[in-house]
């Protein structure tokens, strides 16, 4: 809550102590409000700042703190918290370890000041008795730490006399005003259940199986046994106003120990500082010294790259001139050279020397005519084996158009056979009259049968010897060819060339290599097309696949692809459509250079006009290499 307008005026320290009673009464009545909802507690006071949550300790120390604050602390801030500390204190039960000079001391500590405790504070308990029925062990530590968790001791210990059969326990608690509240409370306990020291005084012939404790005092120090004696060695005896006044002394100490540590820290800070004052000065001179040397470094070398550049330069003029003299009597020389050749030979030894250079001359010459007469001839040669190819292919051509005309011939003639001698049949059977007339006719039907049978088998023996001749000239053909190939492929240094080798049913690993990567890593692209590609050419060589279609277009039979055979549909979805184009293609050249072995094999080719390359063009490409060749040599 916020405070009202009569109250924002100023208030002087002297009027501290008037003005706490007032908001004193107010958190009392419930008009500031302290506890929140969550059980948490607030500073009604600081409305504005970031921590709004604090424990029953941290908020006493806060408006302790704010209470004894410095002097930018206003007078009503500081009357308003000390009036929260004295509401803390007296209303809701919180004990601080040292109490303000402004707070009143509880009446209890008031009672019980001047009474002597052992120190650090300490319980007592008496008249443990085993527990035979339930089998508890009465005399172990942890059982009575457990038993007394909630005064929160530090620890236990138990003394048994083995005379009397009965065990009594010291129990420790804090040195600080927390123990001592502690202690207090474990005593009340005792005393809320009559079992306290004076019952067990009253009661001492008849304690029956019950425990009796409470606060360790001077008598229970000086007392016989082994307890007395464990707290003679371990406590001391001390009445509140000491322990107060030992605390007081010990934060004294620690605040003039902590000034002192301050202090010293101030002087090694001070002494850090000279030395860094010392080093940023000491740095500041190398500094300097750095960029006075970088700037002589500099001067030198700009000084340096001078003296080079007029040296470079002189050295160039120099080379100029020098260049200039040399050409002069190169041209001098040169001059003095075609002069020299203009004179005659005057003596016998250079001319000799000159026949012996003319006669080598000559003969250099010769050779090199013998060597182009021969390369003419061997261009001849070749030309004129060129052109006889063609010829006896032309002449194949003709003596194959001449067999299909005999052939003809031969089947027109077969007719007229069978024609004559259907009628000689109806000839004899006619006559059977002996007529003179019919008898001339069988006769002259007869010859000519006869002289039509010999220029059949005329034309037969001709057509099997131009057949024959055929078949050597192809065989000639091919063999030529095998032997261009083989040339080739021992002369090919690279595949740019028009004429080359063409490996027909080979698919193109291109296709796959494209696709692939297109699906995979650069790695695994070239080994999957591999892969692929090595799997289709495997399945071309299958005999028992043969995926074409027969259908006649203009009165001739012809085999094309069959687009829905089962192996090529599935490749085209798998591999797409430029993979499904070349495996095709390797298939139609597959059929139609090698249909029964379907096995890859070579071919002459020329790949500027994409056909079949002829006898002549490799020839003369051969020859035309070879011509490079020897220049190149």
């Amino acid at each position: 809550m916020e405070n009202s307008s009569g109250e924002d005026s100023g208030i002087s320290d002297s009027e501290i102590e008037e003005y706490v009673e007032k908001p004193y009464q107010e958190l009392k009545s419930g008009i500031y409000k302290v506890k929140k909802p969550n059980g948490t507690l607030r500073c009604p006071f600081c409305a504005g700042k970031k921590k709004q949550e604090y424990g029953m300790k941290d908020l006493y120390q806060h408006a302790s703190g704010v209470a004894k604050g410095a002097s930018h602390r206003s007078a009503k801030q500081k009357a308003t918290h000390l009036a929260l500390a004295r509401y803390l204190e007296v209303d809701m039960g919180f004990g601080p370890a040292q109490p303000t000079q402004a707070a009143d001391p509880e009446p209890q500590v008031s009672e019980k000041r001047e009474e002597i405790y052992c120190w650090p504070w300490t319980g007592v308990v008496v008249n443990i008795v085993s527990d035979v029925k339930t089998g508890k062990q009465l005399t172990d530590n942890g059982f009575w730490m457990k038993t007394f968790s909630k005064y929160k001791p530090l620890g236990v210990e138990v003394f048994h006399d083995e005379k009397e059969q009965i065990s009594q326990a010291v129990i420790h608690f804090e040195k600080e005003w927390a123990g001592f509240k502690n202690a207090v409370d474990f005593e009340m306990s005792f005393e809320s259940g009559r079992h306290s020291k004076k019952e067990w005084i009253a009661k001492k012939g008849n304690l029956g199986s019950s425990i009796y404790g409470w606060f360790a005092r001077a008598d229970d120090y000086h007392a016989e046994g082994q307890m007395g004696e464990y707290l003679r060695k371990n406590r001391e005896l001390k009445t509140l106003s000491e322990v107060m006044l030992k605390g007081k002394q010990d934060k004294e100490n620690m605040v003039v120990t902590l000034a002192n540590e301050i202090d010293m820290k101030n002087q090694n800070l001070d002494e850090m500082q000279s030395k860094v004052n010392e080093k940023a000065m000491s740095l500041s001179r190398m500094l300097e010294e750095k960029d006075r040397l970088h700037q002589a470094f500099y001067e030198e070398t700009r000084k340096m790259q001078r003296i080079a550049r007029d040296h470079v330069q002189r050295i160039l003029a120099e080379q100029e001139k020098m260049n200039h003299d040399l050409d002069a009597k190169k041209k001098q020389l040169d001059w003095r050279t075609r002069e020299l050749s203009k004179r005659e030979v005057l003596t016998e030894r250079e001319r000799q020397k000159l026949d012996e250079e003319k006669q080598q001359n000559d003969e250099r010459n010769n050779s090199l005519q013998m060597a182009s007469v021969e390369q003419k001839k061997a261009d001849e040669n070749v030309l004129r084996l060129v052109e006889e190819q063609k010829r006896e292919k032309e002449e194949a051509l003709k003596k194959i158009l001449q067999l299909e005309k005999e052939l003809d011939a031969r089947q027109k003639l077969q007719l007229e056979i069978e024609e004559l001698k259907g009628k000689l049949e109806v000839m004899k059977h006619l006559g059977d009259d002996d007529d003179a007339a019919v008898q001339r006719k069988m006769k002259e039907m007869t010859e000519e049968l006869e002289q039509k049978i010999d220029d059949m088998n005329h034309l037969e023996a001709m057509n099997q010897t131009l057949v024959i001749k055929q078949r050597q000239s192809n065989d000639e053909l091919q063999e030529a060819r095998n032997v261009l190939i083989a040339a080739l492929l021992e002369m090919l240094q690279s595949n740019r060339t028009n004429i080359g080798i063409k490996r027909m049913g080979e698919i193109d690993e291109k296709a796959f290599v494209e696709e692939c990567k297109r699906r995979f890593t650069i790695d695994e692209a070239f080994l999957k097309a591999s892969e692929g590609c090595s799997l289709w050419q495997e399945n071309l060589k299958d005999p028992a696949w043969h995926p074409f279609s027969i259908i006649e277009r203009d009165g001739k039979t012809e085999e094309i692809i069959n687009e829905n055979d089962e192996k090529l549909t599935k490749l085209k979805e798998q591999w797409g459509e430029e993979v499904h184009k070349t495996v095709t293609i390797a298939l139609k050249e597959l059929n139609e250079y090698n249909p029964s072995g379907r096995y890859v094999i070579n071919e002459l080719w020329n790949y500027k006009e994409g056909r079949k390359a002829t006898v002549k063009e490799v020839v003369n490409y051969i020859f035309k290499n070879l011509k490079t060749l020897k220049r190149k040599r």
